[in-house]
């Protein structure tokens, strides 16, 4: 009998952690960089992090100015934010070196920017599975509706709050969550 116990909370706990990260944060995450350099979220520990992914030819693409801002003005207080370029609505340049170009040249781009990923449908990435599916993240089911959609993640790596695309990133909703 107490085997047979044993085997059944085996099998309920393998059913109730299917499909979660280890420990429901970003910190198992690598990717890459627009310069084929990995970035490990591991580094990460201890900060507050937006999640936006971007797209150079949207009406949303301003945005990049008031995302270097907020960067530059909180970045030495243990924030940052990580872009993903992505082509998922059909708004993005060709390639790597296109995006970097036109992101120092246009906005002086000085956060992190990693590689062009899709952030929707089959071939999403696996962070993006993480950040929209709650049986993943713990918080909530999203959808990425558009370009520059924000995803705030806690200083404990686990997501907290989803912002959506038509938000600026310099609304007192973000600013005070930057803050506190």
């Amino acid at each position: 009998m107490k085997n047979i116990l044993t085997l059944v909370l085996v099998a309920l706990c393998t059913f109730v952690l299917q499909g979660q990260t280890s420990d429901n944060t970003i910190y198992s995450f690598k990717v890459k960089d627009l310069y084929g350099k990995v970035f490990d979220f591991a580094s990460l520990k201890g900060k507050k992090v937006m999640i936006v992914n971007t797209a150079s030819k949207c009406g949303l693409t301003p945005q990049y100015k008031s995302l270097e801002a907020l960067y530059q003005k909180y970045k030495d207080k243990d924030f940052v934010i990580i872009g993903f370029p992505s082509n998922s609505f059909e708004q993005e340049l060709n390639n790597e070196a296109q995006v970097a170009q036109f992101c120092q040249a246009n906005y002086g781009v000085t956060f992190p920017m990693m590689e062009i990923i899709t952030v929707k449908g089959e071939k999403m990435h696996p962070l993006y599975q993480f950040l929209t599916q709650k049986k993943l993240n713990m918080l909530t089911d999203s959808q990425v509706q558009w370009n520059f959609q924000k995803y705030l993640i806690g200083k404990n790596g686990m997501l907290e709050k989803v912002i959506s695309p038509k938000t600026l990133p310099d609304t007192p909703e973000i600013i005070e969550w930057i803050e506190k």
